[in-house]
């Protein structure tokens, strides 16, 4: 009897240990569900929320602190680095702004140089000025417009536009400069008016970026196409890139050896404008072929 005494004590002493046990670990699935829950709203949101839990466990509390000190620690650093990229975007902006100014005036005054009785030698040394002016000009004028672009005060007015219509009006205005490079552009659109709801003017700013891209880097081959489900493409060879130019293509500032005249911007820009209207743009090198395809959500 005393036997079975012990045996009934002891089990009754492990099923209430087992059944302490069990419950804890509920608590703690718990738990743990509640901070999985409530990561993601905290971290993809612009919140000051921490994270609260019903437990009473001490370690889950400890844990639950640890996390929102560090998610404190988080906010505070892409707080800084969101003020740095206004002070920086705002810097770019005013000094683009202060450089055009003169600029343009030096511009003005070597316009009325060239009408100065001068030395041929004279004559050489103004024309170089001129085209190194007229350079740092364009230059600051598309740092100035990407500035204005990224700047998050900058509002975007959206209409429903037919893309076709802009694609054409967009090849016909550089199709002097195609030719003059060498490019006769093929182009294919599709005759079923593709209407997507964008900003008309930055929609022509992409097109004229990505064909500006093409005289700078293509062979001197361009194809451009519309298909009917409203993927844009601009297709060319350009050999003088590599794998590791075309992932870098659409950061800001950067530029491949041979553009050496360019600031790095023209499809900094385009992805910001894409992106702004809600479409998606990628960049795609393969067998010598540079492929940019441009997609807007209906």
């Amino acid at each position: 009897m005393i036997l079975e005494s012990i045996w009934v004590v002891l089990a009754v002493f492990f099923g209430i240990i087992a059944l302490v046990l069990l419950v804890k670990t509920i608590l703690m699935k718990k738990s743990a569900r509640e901070i999985r829950g409530k990561m993601p709203e905290i971290m993809n949101t612009d919140t000051n929320t921490l994270i609260d839990i019903s437990s009473g466990d001490k370690d889950i509390r400890a844990l639950a602190a640890d996390l929102n000190k560090q998610l404190a620690a988080l906010r505070r650093e892409r707080l800084r680095c969101s003020q740095g990229d206004k002070e920086l975007k705002t810097a770019v902006a005013n000094i683009s702004h202060d450089l055009r100014t003169p600029l343009t005036a030096i511009c003005g005054y070597l316009d009325i140089m060239k009408n100065v009785e001068k030395s041929e030698k004279l004559s050489g040394y103004l024309d170089i000025i001129e085209d190194r002016a007229a350079l740092m000009k364009r230059l600051t004028e598309e740092l100035f417009r990407y500035s204005v672009i990224v700047s998050e005060d900058s509002e975007l007015q959206t209409e429903n536009v037919v893309i076709n219509g802009v694609l054409e009006e967009c090849i016909m205005g550089y199709y002097a400069a195609l030719c003059e490079k060498g490019i006769e552009p093929s182009v294919r659109i599709t005759e079923n008016p593709i209407v997507r709801r964008c900003s008309r003017a930055d929609l022509a700013r992409v097109f004229a970026n990505l064909i500006g891209n093409a005289v700078k880097y293509s062979d001197g081959d361009l194809e451009i196409s519309l298909d009917d489900g409203g993927v844009i493409t601009f297709a060319n060879h350009a050999s003088m890139l590599d794998g590791i130019d075309v992932g870098r293509l659409f950061e800001r500032f950067y530029t491949v050896e041979s553009a050496r005249n360019s600031t790095g911007l023209g499809l900094s820009i385009a992805r910001s404008l894409v992106e702004r209207m809600g479409g998606v743009i990628s960049a795609d090198y393969s067998m010598n072929i540079l492929c940019i395809k441009i997609r807007f959500l209906r």
